[in-house]
């Protein structure tokens, strides 16, 4: 059947096959691959789903599919073993005879040749096609995909790894589906919020957004959090790319009023890509003291290229000694107001500004667990120091809930916070030399 013929595509479900997705040692990645990709087609994934290799549950699970969504996209259970039993199942619901396809058996005859191997009688499983069904070749493995149509339903049939999967959707499903789907496409813009919990975010943004589902475009706003952040998702759904731009312009510019300086990035931009794009545009170099976040702060800044432009230095000061020995942090500081303190965290900042003749220093130290806390003190007590640009000081503390990694983490974000909003009350800063 001709791609371009059949009713609109507009709605999706996804299955995985695999008996080793129900352990805890492999992972569905492919279904954020997809998701991804069928968004982009304008096509909305109503539901995913794991299943193993047993045929009754897949069967039960790409027929109660087909009476929900247009598409049925099935990864896995393609190969040539016992267990693979997708392309059988499928047969069967759909009441189609399974025929070799000689082309396919030759293909597979030729690649094993070609490595100096004899072809294994079972791969012969793979050549097996059902009636009607549209090849798709695998230029990365043995298992053709497959496109069957039924009832202006379509059911795509996927290899399962990742490095088969991805070439085969782009090269050959994408073209497929463009002709098929709506004239609509997703538009996202997402916005990146620090220095406050969900529910404070939710309690501001809610009565903005909520006005948004009615109208035309309409615009979904989804709440996702992690330790020491907030994404504000927007999407709508239009066939104009300037309509969507227009109105996901004006909900972020929305949000961004109620929710103000919280607000650090408006297009997907990362913190660590914030704080560091201020210190390139300002001309500053910045070096870190870090105690309970392990090095984690100057990693993320790290992590994005070009960050040699502005990063100078890290220290992990993690024993006391090596606070005062490196860092320089007075001993009677330490007996005053102990090792996590602001007082600390400030001189940690200065310290490793002065050891590198840097413009900015940032001082982490903090109890991250699980055991060290104190009643004054808990699991989770974090201060954070910024010392600079100039003679700027500025401490903070914060109570962060979570395990040890948790709080690493979310410390790593609070720290980077901070110097951004330090950063974003500066004027121009000034020039320094080249850095090639």
């Amino acid at each position: 059947m001709n791609a371009a013929s059949g009713a609109t595509l507009s709605t999706a479900e996804i299955i995985a096959v695999g008996t080793e997705l129900l352990t805890p040692f492999r992972v569905d990645t492919n279904s954020l691959f997809l998701v991804a990709r069928l968004n982009e087609q304008g096509i909305v994934v109503r539901r995913k789903s794991v299943v193993g290799d047993d045929r009754c549950d897949l069967g039960a699970a790409v027929r109660e599919a087909l009476t929900r969504v247009d598409l049925v996209v099935v990864c896995g259970g393609l190969g040539p073993t016992e267990d693979d039993l997708t392309r059988e199942t499928v047969a069967e619901i759909l009441g189609r005879a399974l025929r070799e396809d000689t082309e396919i058996a030759a293909s597979l005859r030729a690649r094993f040749t070609a490595r100096g191997w004899t072809m294994p009688e079972n791969n012969r499983r793979q050549a097996r096609v059902p009636d009607g069904a549209v090849v798709l070749s695998n230029s990365r493995g043995t298992a053709p995909g497959l496109w069957l149509e039924e009832n202006d339903r379509v059911i795509l049939l996927l290899p399962g790894p990742p490095r088969e999967l991805e070439p085969m959707f782009l090269g050959l499903v994408k073209t497929r589906l463009r002709v098929r789907a709506t004239r609509n496409r997703l538009y996202s813009r997402v916005l990146c919020v620090g220095g406050r919990g969900e529910s404070h975010v939710e309690e501001l943004a809610q009565p903005v957004y909520s006005r948004w589902r009615n109208s035309a475009p309409s615009v979904e706003t989804t709440v996702l959090a992690s330790p020491g952040l907030v994404e504000l998702h927007l999407s709508t759904r239009t066939a104009s790319r300037a309509a969507a731009e227009s109105v996901l312009e004006a909900a972020a510019t929305e949000l961004k009023e109620v929710l103000g300086n919280d607000v650090f990035s408006t297009d997907g931009q990362s913190l660590p890509e914030v704080v560091g794009g201020l210190l390139e545009r300002k001309g500053l170099y910045v070096a870190i003291g870090e105690s309970c976040t392990g090095g984690l702060v100057a990693a993320s800044l790290i992590d994005v290229p070009g960050s040699s432009r502005y990063v100078r230095s890290g220290v992990i000061a993690y024993d006391n000694d090596v606070k005062m020995s490196v860092l320089s942090v007075p001993p009677e500081l330490l007996d005053s107001d102990g090792a996590v303190s602001e007082s600390v965290a400030l001189a940690m900042a200065e310290g490793a500004r002065r050891l590198v003749s840097a413009d900015v220093g940032i001082g982490v130290t903090g109890v991250a667990g699980p055991g060290g806390g104190s009643e004054m003190k808990p699991v989770g007590t974090v201060c954070v120091g910024v010392v600079g640009p100039g003679d700027k000081r500025q401490a903070k503390t914060v109570q962060l809930p979570g395990d040890r990694g948790t709080v690493r983490r979310a410390a790593t974000r609070f720290a980077l916070d901070l110097l951004r909003r330090t950063l974003q009350r500066e004027g121009a800063g000034h020039t320094l030399p080249s850095r090639s």
